[in-house]
């Protein structure tokens, strides 16, 4: 007799008999002589005593096949073997279809999913091949039917769904000093420890590739101006021995010169060890400058998973005050400011300056000459993007000034605003660590169901219940994969497994990665604040402080909820604001389907990203921050404040300064400041001129607007999905 069902998806369920009954009546009603109850359970309790004590449901299936057509209604097994054969081949036909939309390269969502990746090269084509024959397997085999049902009805998204059965992770700050100083070993070749800048920048970079092809995330460096700085000095003392070979003298003495800057200067008028050093100083600037040149240049041409797209990178910096680590600073600005090849803006990586009082952002600071290069920079290249280490929660209680350790105790972030910093299981940090996997949920379709009750009272108190259910059910998901993720190998992540991860040094190949991935973090993420007010009280939080009361209400809610998960499953849960790209219009289809055309809700192709304020919604810089600040403390595993300016920002880096400003009154983690970039696609020259048809250079009409698409930059529009690319027509200026 039956007892027990093993599942599509490898679990083990009771045997229910009513589900034969229900299948078999369902085929019966679309036939001509219509239901028999009397068959349908006889021929369930038949099967029910003849099968073995756990059977597969394509076993109980073929059993129903073989009584039917054993009775009287044959009209029926027919038709439940037309049903079963119809589900096959519309699975079949679905990814048949994907696939000649692939293969003809036609721009879709699906083709223009991530706007990083080129899908029409054929490294592309193979990785969305992979990418949609891998989404169905997850579907059957590691998803739980109330989870799959979730994804298939609109409530929840689970981000890099293609990558869950590698068991990869999503993201990690490279703790590179490690890999500078002792080497790494990748797989199939090993690396020498550091001796100069340039070998420093080029393993760097290697870091940086070697990682994304072990994960489905992005990758940064926590600490680029303090990992660097000792080669800047190394590289000086090898122009100084070389100066040893050239005069046949010992200038060991200057080999610790000190040094309070490394300036380039005129030899002229020096004295004689004045003159060495200044030689060699003027020597180890053009080295350095190369090696960030190097660097970016690297990060924007050295592709990654299968050739597809380059890596995801990203690097912090700006609190050494060391002369080693200004000169990192100073050149990588400075290489950024130029630009790569013909003048083009850099894509990657997405360079993040620490904002920190005392040491980079008032006159009197140290580093306010580079914070204010910095702002020169973002002004004329988006880049860098800001962080501010003064905010409360990026606060560490072991943060000391004249700590030369101290970027230990400095949050860092990643990417489009991915942030690791607190830990119940081990040091608060972010090196070494990262995010283990994150999902999104769709509050705005919660609100929409509620739309139908009579008072607003009414509505928000479903609203939280439908609310509960869904985090329940997302934060269940997430440790499910977690456990998923546990039992992969040590030797299947080579650098992360061994270098990089916090905690993963004492681990051997064969040892799973249980004992240390619990210090990264599950996220669950939300898309569409405003449109979900909308629903339920008629106005977003931009345009009433009712809604931002409610708004408020609803992340903290979501926040205390994520706090309570960390203590039931004893993970590191996080409430993100989703960088929604490729699931910028997913939600919005599926419900735009289910509910119709919603004013102020489901109207445009897209849902507002996160906790934002409208991308359309006319409102001033400081209006925006004052409504979006309360939320950066709430979504700590990740946020961004975002502001739109007009015309040619290049001569205005005070403009950049304001918005920082802002950030540092309103208690925000993390900023950045979009404006007008265009870019020739033929030739790559860019101005910020209004309105360019016509390429000045070389008469080029293929003009394109080089943009932020969530917290990264792409080269072309032209990989952007129908949902972002409305959502960039709909931005407005803030004034």
């Amino acid at each position: 007799m039956i007892q027990t069902v093993l599942k599509r998806d490898g679990r083990i369920v009771g045997f229910n008999g009513e589900k034969i009954v229900a299948a078999i009546r369902k085929a019966m009603l679309h036939t001509e002589k219509g239901e028999d109850m009397e068959l349908a359970l006889s021929i369930a309790d038949r099967i029910a005593c003849k099968g073995e004590a756990q059977m597969g449901v394509e076993d109980i299936q073929d059993n129903v096949e073989m009584e039917l057509m054993k009775s009287r209604r044959k009209d029926v097994a027919q038709l439940y073997i037309a049903y079963r054969n119809q589900r096959s081949v519309a699975r079949k036909a679905k990814t048949r279809d994907i696939f000649l939309e692939i293969i003809e390269t036609k721009s879709n969502d699906i083709t223009r999913e991530n706007a990083n990746m080129n899908a029409d090269t054929p490294a592309g084509m193979m990785m969305k091949f992979s990418s949609e024959s891998t989404k169905p397997f997850v579907d059957d085999y590691l998803l739980t039917e109330e989870v799959k049902e979730a994804v298939k009805q609109g409530y929840l998204h689970i981000h890099d769904k293609d990558y869950y059965p590698t068991k990869s992770l999503t993201c990690v700050q490279h703790p590179l000093d490690k890999i500078l100083q002792h080497g790494f070993f990748a797989g199939h070749g090993e690396s020498r420890p550091a001796k100069r800048i340039e070998t420093a920048s080029i393993l760097g970079c290697i870091s940086l590739e070697t990682a994304q092809n072990e994960m489905h995330g992005g990758q940064a460096i926590p600490a680029f101006d303090f990992y660097l700085a000792p080669y800047v000095r190394s590289s000086y003392i090898e122009e100084i021995k070389v100066l040893e070979e050239i005069y046949a003298q010992n200038f060991s003495r200057l080999y610790n010169y000190p040094l309070k800057d490394y300036l380039k200067k005129e030899l002229n008028g020096l004295s004689d060890d004045e003159r060495v050093v200044q030689h060699a100083v003027n020597r180890t600037v053009s080295r350095v400058h190369q090696a960030m040149e190097a660097f970016i240049h690297n990060m924007n041409t050295i592709h990654s998973r299968g050739g597809n797209q380059v890596v995801f990178s990203s690097v912090n910096y700006g609190t050494d005050i060391s002369a080693e680590g200004r000169c990192i600073i100073r050149e990588m600005l400075s290489s950024t400011y130029r630009g790569v090849g013909n003048g083009v803006t850099a894509i990657f990586p997405i360079q993040i300056w620490k904002k920190k009082k005392g040491v980079n952002y008032l006159p009197e600071d140290p580093n306010y000459d580079l914070y204010v290069l910095a702002c020169k920079v973002s002004a004329r290249r988006f880049f860098p993007n800001f962080i501010n280490l003064d905010a409360t929660f990026n606060r560490h209680e072991l943060w000391k000034p004249d700590d030369p350790f101290r970027y230990r105790y400095e949050t860092a972030t990643m990417g489009c605003r991915t942030r690791v910093f607190e830990n119940r299981f081990g040091e608060k940090t972010s090196i070494g660590r990262g995010n283990l996997s994150f999902s999104t949920i769709n509050i705005v379709r919660l609100a929409i169901e509620t739309m139908g009750l009579a008072t607003e009272d009414e509505r928000i108190e479903t609203f939280f219940r439908k609310l509960d259910e869904l985090l329940d059910l997302t934060a269940l998901q997430l440790h499910n994969r977690f456990e998923f993720q546990k039992t992969a190998h040590a030797k299947q992540f080579p650098l992360l497994m061994n270098s990089l991860w916090i905690g993963a040094d004492k681990l051997k190949p064969d040892d799973t990665i249980e004992s240390v991935i619990n210090q990264g973090t599950l996220g669950i993420g939300f898309i569409g604040l405003a449109e979900c007010l909308v629903a339920l009280t008629g106005k977003h939080h931009g345009e009433s402080p009712h809604a931002q009361e409610l708004g408020v209400r609803i992340v903290s809610h979501m926040r205390d909820k994520a706090n309570e998960f960390s203590e039931h499953y004893q993970h590191n849960y996080s409430i993100l604001a989703t960088p929604a790209e490729g699931l910028s219009g997913k939600f919005t289809q599926k419900d735009k389907k289910t509910f119709g055309i919603l004013p102020g809700i489901t109207d445009r192709e897209y849902y507002t990203n996160s906790n934002h304020v409208p991308v359309y919604y006319k409102c001033s810089a400081r209006h925006k921050a004052e409504v979006e600040a309360p939320y950066h403390d709430l979504t700590r595993g990740g946020h961004i404040f975002y502001v739109e300016i007009d015309g040619d920002a290049t001569h205005n880096p005070e403009a950049i300064m304001r918005v920082v400003d802002m950030m540092d009154y309103y208690n925000m983690g993390y900023c950045s400041v979009n404006h007008n970039r265009n870019r020739c696609m033929d030739c790559g020259h860019e101005d910020a001129k209004e309105n360019v048809e016509v390429c000045p250079e070389c008469g080029s009409t293929h003009i394109d607007r080089l943009q932020r698409i969530t917290g990264y930059l792409v080269g072309t529009t032209d990989r952007w999905n129908r949902a972002k690319l409305a959502e960039l027509n709909d931005r407005v200026c803030h004034n």
